[in-house]
Parts: structure tokens; C-alpha cells; sequence
């Protein structure tokens, strides 16, 4: 079962490679340090895409613990001010998706790319450091497509800049799809989320494996 928590310079980034061993022998910790989408509100925690990657994890043998760490309507902001605490257990891997509740309050673009870029810096201030993956968001044209353009290119210039592995966009073929959303059209269904784990998996594995 997935464990649930509540509530750099190129030149310093760390090569590709296997994620860190579990001190202890054990099962590495992934943790998921998310909004609702991660959370999987208005779903059962089973049905959250992190519980669903714990399944094709254990199916390919891999001996790692998802960690949903998801927080409704929590800002790139928020992410940053818990990613010490969350980090207080070693983790092997740290998904990190946020900036969805950014783009829905029209937060500035460059302030958000800051705080994203300091939970990096703060995941290779732990020993050892986990391997990180950037899942991208896009922002609603409610602002504008200038600013909704500059929300998008945040993610593959921070994935560029720290060398990550990056899953282009967290909602690909859900947002805006009926059958994949819940009535509110913004959080996705459990279809939904069985899509989003599809496309978070083929990258997620790769770093998993030592691969990329």
C-alpha cells in the first residue's frame, strides 16, 4: 500500500545513475510531493496515480515505496516551505509536481520558477541526494497567453538547467477530457488518474532502473 504524508548549477548536478539505497536494506522511499492532483482529491487514496505506480513498481520487481505527498491547494510556495520536513526520512527519488494552484491564481511566473528551482537545490542538500524528476504543468489562458506561454517553458528550462528527467506534462491527454475528469473538470477522475500514472510511469521507471 502507498505511504500517504499529510500535510543548481549545471555543474552541481548529480550524474545519472541508480536512485540511492534505502539505509537500511529496504525499500527506497519515492515520494510525491504534490497538489490535489497528486492527493487525488475527490478520489479514494487507492485510486490516486502514486497507488497506482506502487502496483507497476512491485510489478516490475523493484524494490521502492511510493510516498504520496500531496497537499490540496498548496502553491509552489507551500511546496517549498514543507520540502525540508518532508525530506527529514532519506528519500531515493523526489517527484516533484506543482505550480498547477500557481497557474489557477495567476502567481508570477518568474517567482514560481524560484521556488521550484529551491526544492531542487534543497533535495541535493540531502546525503545522499535523491534523484529527481520535474513533471511539468500548464497554466489556463485566463492570464493571457503570454503568460500562460512563460508558465510552460518553466519546466523544460529547469529540467535543462539541472539535468532532471522530465514528464512533459502531468495531464497529457486528461485535461479537458470529460471522461477523464470529475465534474469540476480540473481534477481527474479514476480514469483520469490511471492515465496520468501511464504517463508518469515510462520516465518514473527509467530513473528507477538507473537508466537515465
Amino acid at each position: 500500500m502507498v505511504a500517504l504524508l499529510g500535510a543548481c548549477d549545471r555543474e552541481s548536478a548529480p550524474s545519472a545513475g541508480a536512485p540511492p539505497a534505502a539505509p537500511d536494506g529496504g525499500r527506497g522511499r519515492v515520494v510525491f510531493l504534490g497538489t490535489s492532483l497528486t492527493a487525488g482529491f475527490g478520489l479514494d487514496q487507492s485510486q490516486a496515480y502514486p497507488a497506482l505506480l506502487q502496483k507497476k513498481i512491485d510489478a516490475a520487481g523493484l524494490r521502492f515505496e511510493a510516498v504520496n505527498a500531496g497537499v490540496s491547494g498548496e502553491t509552489s510556495a507551500g511546496a517549498r516551505r514543507r520540502i525540508d520536513w518532508l525530506l527529514r526520512q532519506p528519500a531515493a527519488v523526489l517527484v516533484i509536481e506543482t505550480g498547477a494552484n500557481d497557474g489557477l491564481r495567476g502567481v508570477d511566473v518568474d517567482s514560481m520558477q524560484a521556488n521550484i528551482q529551491a526544492i531542487i537545490d534543497a533535495a541535493r542538500r540531502q546525503a545522499p541526494p535523491p534523484r529527481v524528476v520535474l513533471v511539468g504543468m500548464r497554466a489556463l489562458p485566463n492570464y493571457g497567453f503570454s503568460y500562460a506561454r512563460r508558465f510552460r517553458e518553466v519546466y523544460p528550462a529547469l529540467a535543462e538547467k539541472n539535468e532532471l528527467p522530465l514528464v512533459p506534462f502531468l495531464l497529457q491527454g486528461v485535461a479537458g477530457v470529460d471522461q477523464f475528469n470529475q465534474s469540476d473538470m480540473i481534477h481527474p477522475s479514476v480514469a483520469g488518474q490511471e492515465r496520468v500514472a501511464e504517463t508518469v510511469w515510462p520516465v518514473l521507471e527509467k530513473v528507477l532502473r538507473g537508466e537515465v
